[in-house]
């Protein structure tokens, strides 16, 4: 069958957490929660998923669905213990990101009259310091990927090195999940490398649109196409009011 753009993010963001096993899956943003539930419901049974709130779902439910039978409570303080202890792989999302993988989640512009207030720095310090995080961004463009980040949210791997042992001793970032490709941090000096492209998208448009120098190691492969089983589970079960083709369009 042939996928969507935005069935091919879905099942990038699903390997990410490949390898994982038995801990918590925390997604934000659409096509990495249904990512987070393909990875159960296929190659990582282990999985811990939530209904989007403190219930732990027996089996992966549709986004935005009741969470049926469930087969535990996590109220936050439960959560914050997973968080403080690296049994949890969160993909969150950013509004800047930088080559090291320091994020803004917090404002756009001097942090004393930002231009835009966003949410805060909210958990990513801890999440990033404690948790392995990947990121999940729908739409990939220089003003995301820029060199500096405006105020810093989530600790990048740079940051995390200057901070000593202490600090970065379980600090683990994966991968960045965009519209045009996937990305993680396997350039030499820690910073962001391109590890492939979505089909129909080339390695060039995905340098023009980040703006800071990106490692490339050679020809860069196309990242996968979803099995028929994936697509019959996102379309039949997972997301079957198509809410993925909102967040990116082909």
């Amino acid at each position: 069958m042939s996928a969507s753009r935005a069935e091919v993010c879905v099942t990038a963001c699903a390997e990410a957490w490949r390898g994982d096993g038995e801990i918590l899956a925390a997604a934000m943003g659409t096509c990495s929660v249904l990512g987070a539930r393909l990875a159960r419901l296929t190659f990582e049974p282990g999985l811990l998923t939530t209904d989007g709130g403190a219930l732990l779902t027996a089996e992966p439910v549709p986004i935005g669905a009741p969470a049926g039978p469930a087969e535990g409570w996590l109220p936050f303080r439960d959560h914050l213990w997973l968080v403080q202890n690296g049994r949890r792989h969160v993909m969150m999302g950013a509004s800047q990101i930088d080559r090291y993988g320091n994020t803004n989640i917090s404002a756009i512009g001097d942090w004393t009259r930002p231009v835009s207030q966003l949410l805060g720095v909210r958990g990513a310090p801890g999440n990033t310091l404690c948790n392995p995080t990947s990121y999940w961004i729908p739409r990939h463009s220089t003003r995301v990927f820029v060199p500096k980040v405006d105020v810093v949210s989530g600790v990048g791997s740079d940051r995390a090195a200057e901070l000593g042992a202490r600090a970065s001793r379980f600090h683990d970032l994966r991968r960045v999940v965009t519209d045009l490709g996937v990305l993680d941090f396997g350039a030499p000096d820690g910073s962001m490398r391109l590890v492939s492209v979505h089909p129909g998208v080339e390695a060039e448009r995905v340098v023009a649109a980040t703006g800071f120098d990106l490692a490339i190691d050679g020809d860069v492969p196309q990242t996968r196409w979803p099995t028929d089983e994936e697509l019959r589970l996102i379309r039949g079960l997972l997301d079957p009011r198509g809410l993925r083709d909102r967040e990116v369009r082909a």
